[in-house]
């Protein structure tokens, strides 16, 4: 029988994940499979509920506190860290904590994933939550990306990953700060499923425009070559029709090239193997709660 994680990294939303916890745990009834969640609690400061839940589906279920606060996309690399190295695997199954990955496309998405087990799998998002102007900004992220990168990159942090997908992204810097960069930096084939984006469970999304340009610049850091030889090319080529017709105007996009090349040769530099392999270091205790 193959195994199967589901790796949940959390931060003060003890109410959403046991929610979570509990939808997936409905999804696996009658399932004939070995499905268990690591929960990476990157060292919350809200105190973790008492649970008097009973799990009748999930194999076990096990809570890795961090000592430090460490991000999302950290606590993900930090997890795939943990369970390649703690943990018997065949698949892990990153997903976000508060309801807006949907638990109902666990089914779809494994099911894929036993059927395809040299590729990865991944949640290509087909229809998002947020409001109209949220998400035409989230098209402009995602068309800018390509634009800039090459990579029209059309998923998150959900997705099914084959054991040996998980062994390539430990020794990828990339994975330390951007999870969807690092995958398809690393794997050209990818299949996927139809994905959409729910509702969170309790309040509002945490995803604001401010962490969705942090989450874009996180991206074109991982292909900052490509990134920088394009944004050169522009501005040798944008100068050269310019010439002559200088202007506070014209200067404008120059100046948001040079901003943008500053800012992703900055957060490249995020991209820390060294904090990356000894990342275990930072996991204090360990909460078994089935």
């Amino acid at each position: 029988m193959k195994i199967t994680k589901i790796l949940i990294p959390i931060f003060n939303d003890w109410k959403s994940v046991f929610k979570l916890l509990e939808n997936i745990d409905l999804q696996l009834d009658g399932w004939d499979a070995n499905v268990s969640v690591i929960i990476i609690n990157d060292a919350s400061t809200e105190k973790k509920p008492d649970n008097t839940q009973v799990f009748k589906n999930l194999s076990s279920i096990k809570i890795v506190n961090m000592k430090k606060n460490r991000g999302h996309a950290r606590c993900i690399a930090a997890g795939l860290k943990y369970i390649n190295e703690k943990e018997k695997f065949d698949f892990v199954i990153p997903m976000d904590g508060d309801g807006e990955d949907l638990p109902s496309e666990i089914g779809p998405i494994l099911c894929k994933g036993y059927d395809n087990p040299g590729n990865a799998i991944t949640g290509n998002r087909i229809e998002r939550s947020e409001g109209f102007i949220f998400s035409f900004c989230y098209t402009v992220h995602k068309y800018l990306t390509f634009i800039l990168t090459g990579q029209l990159i059309k998923f998150g942090n959900y997705s099914c990953l084959p054991y040996h997908v998980v062994k390539k992204m430990i020794k990828e810097p990339a994975t330390w700060s951007s999870f969807s960069g690092s995958l398809s930096k690393l794997e050209n084939i990818k299949l996927s499923i139809s994905s959409k984006r729910g509702d969170r469970y309790f309040g509002p999304s945490k995803m604001s425009f401010i962490n969705l340009l942090k989450h874009s610049f996180s991206i074109i850091a991982v292909f900052k070559k490509i990134f920088l030889i394009r944004s050169i090319l522009f501005l040798i080529i944008y100068l050269f029709f310019v010439i002559g017709k200088i202007s506070v105007i014209t200067l404008i996009p120059v100046v948001a090239v040079i901003v943008m090349m500053i800012s992703v040769i900055t957060l490249s530099r995020r991209e820390n193997i060294s904090e990356f392999n000894n990342s275990l270091g930072n996991i204090g205790s360990i909460d078994i709660i089935k």
